[in-house]
């Protein structure tokens, strides 16, 4: 047991939760840096058939949690049972992707340009390329998803596939569930005779720990889901090593919703449920909460404007997952409201038999008031949004012009819209990583197409994913093999492709 030790707290009823959880030392926090780097030469080259295997099985591990699983979630975050159950079931499949992704092999990236002695007036050599792993990975799991952003979450899974060992920093939100996750993936390691430091799980407060699996030279890049200011520490941190590696910060998002004028005046009303009841979801702690809409003026703007109105004001408080989250909440909503040129429309139930709930916020402002003060662009962590009345196109093409990187951005929109919409959709691809229409950007599809990224600052490497199978590329680099004898070449680079992997050769696929 380490010296220090940590709680977790529902925050339904405020009640501390036994046991405690020790929080790592000097000494495990360089155990487990040691292992990993020990474990990265082994792990990295085991088969594609091993490596999906091992994912597979600690997919299984996790599921024969069970319920275990799911009531320990509940206490410790407050989340609803169907949300407990969807979300292992999104952080199992995730990981059987990726073991589906590993025996493919197309990610390894196999390319082959043949020589060509003959060629003039210079020969080409024999060229072939295939991509490696960067080294062991720090993952600082996420608040708001303690599975599927967490200890066994999307950058863990990812990092595994492509070779990497894993270095857990378990947030301090839901200790139990990290340790009883982290436990599964452990058997799964030793069941498939790998490593021990394939994959380790760290708990500590504060920014100590994380520094410390940042700055440290066996760590070869970052995957990290959180705050602004936590991701920005932690690329300054590994900017200023002496031989800096990658971030890969998904940080703060708003996801603009933009109702164009043939969806608000067919459905304005119907749209402002639906816009509140993805406000509300999970208590709006989710990195694809809709924290902004922007609504030209006109008929069905007031149908819209009251029907959000009547929902957020009929919305029941909700637990959210910390004091330290709730705090930020408040404070966000009272600056918000005391903006000059912002109305606050309604706030929800208050909930005073949650010891730690959110009361969700709805405000208006206009056009005019947008444009001119910056902090209304500002991430609120909850269920809070602005609805802005913008008076024409051209305000609104402004507004898209001045708004930062997100993670999504959504179109409301009918036929008669297209014209519009064809003008807003370049500008709304450079400006978010996944474009909506007719939907909200609440719930994240896991699949081969999916993007979960955007430009800063939604994240601090626009050019990535940190969702779906092309996550895995974020921990890879490519490597070139000139002239290299067919007996060294790695089995997916020699002539007769033994392990049968997608390839391009010339240029062409195999």
């Amino acid at each position: 047991m380490s010296a220090a030790e940590l709680y977790a707290h529902d925050p339904r009823t405020g009640e501390r939760l036994e046991p405690a959880h020790p929080i790592a030392t000097p000494d495990d926090i360089e155990r487990a840096l040691a292992l990993a780097w020990e474990a990265f030469g082994t792990y990295r080259q085991t088969s594609l058939k091993a490596r999906a295997a091992f994912l597979d099985t600690a997919a299984d591990r996790i599921d024969a949690l069970g319920d275990t699983l799911t009531d320990l979630v509940m206490a410790e975050t407050g989340l609803p049972r169907a949300r407990a159950e969807s979300e292992r079931a999104r952080t199992t499949g995730q990981l059987r992707l990726f073991a589906s992704v590993v025996r493919d092999g197309d990610w390894l990236g196999a390319r082959v340009d043949p020589a060509l002695p003959d060629r003039t007036p210079l020969p080409r050599p024999d060229l072939r390329q295939r991509r490696v792993p960067l080294g062991p990975v720090a993952v600082f799991a996420a608040s708001n998803f303690p599975l599927a952003f967490s200890v066994a979450g999307g950058d863990t899974a990812s990092a595994l596939a492509a070779g990497a060992p894993v270095v857990v920093k378990a947030h301090s939100a839901h200790p139990g569930t990290s340790e009883l996750v982290g436990r599964a993936v452990r058997e799964a390691v030793q069941e498939h005779g790998l490593p021990e430091g394939t994959f380790s799980v760290l708990l500590g407060h504060g920014h100590d720990l994380g520094t410390r699996l940042v700055t440290d030279p066996r760590i070869r890049a970052v995957g990290f889901t959180g705050s602004r200011g936590g991701g920005l520490s932690l690329v300054a941190a590994a900017a200023a090593r002496p031989v800096p590696i990658p971030v890969y910060a998904e940080m703060s998002s708003v996801n603009p919703v933009f109702v164009l004028p043939g969806a608000l005046r067919d459905s304005g009303a119907d749209l402002g449920g639906a816009f509140v009841a993805s406000l509300t979801t999970g208590a709006g702690q989710l990195c694809t909460s809709p924290g902004l809409v922007f609504a030209l003026d006109g008929d069905g703007f007031e149908a819209f404007a009251d029907a959000a109105l009547a929902a957020v004001a009929a919305a029941p408080a909700a637990p959210m997952l910390t004091d330290g989250i709730r705090a930020a909440f408040d404070g966000g909503t009272e600056r918000l409201a005391a903006t000059q040129g912002v109305r606050t429309l309604a706030r929800g139930l208050a909930g005073a038999d949650i010891a730690v709930a959110c009361r969700a916020g709805l405000y208006l402002t206009d056009d005019e008031t947008f444009l001119a003060e910056p902090s209304l662009q500002d991430e609120i962590f909850g269920a809070a949004s602005l609805i802005v009345r913008v008076r024409d196109t051209e305000r609104l093409k402004a507004i898209i012009a001045s708004l930062e990187g997100q993670l999504t951005a959504t179109l409301h929109l009918t036929p008669e819209d297209h014209a519009l919409a064809a003008e807003l959709l370049p500008e709304l691809e450079l400006l978010a990583g996944r474009v909506l229409v007719n939907g909200w950007p609440t719930g994240v599809e896991v699949g081969h197409a999916v993007v979960h990224g955007g430009p800063y600052p939604a994240t601090s490497a626009p050019a990535t994913t940190s969702v779906g199978t092309r996550a895995i590329e974020r921990f890879l680099r490519p490597v070139a093999y000139q002239n290299v004898p067919d007996a060294l070449l790695p089995e997916e680079l020699r002539e007769d492709n033994p392990l049968g992997v997608p390839r391009r050769v010339d240029g062409r696929r195999d």
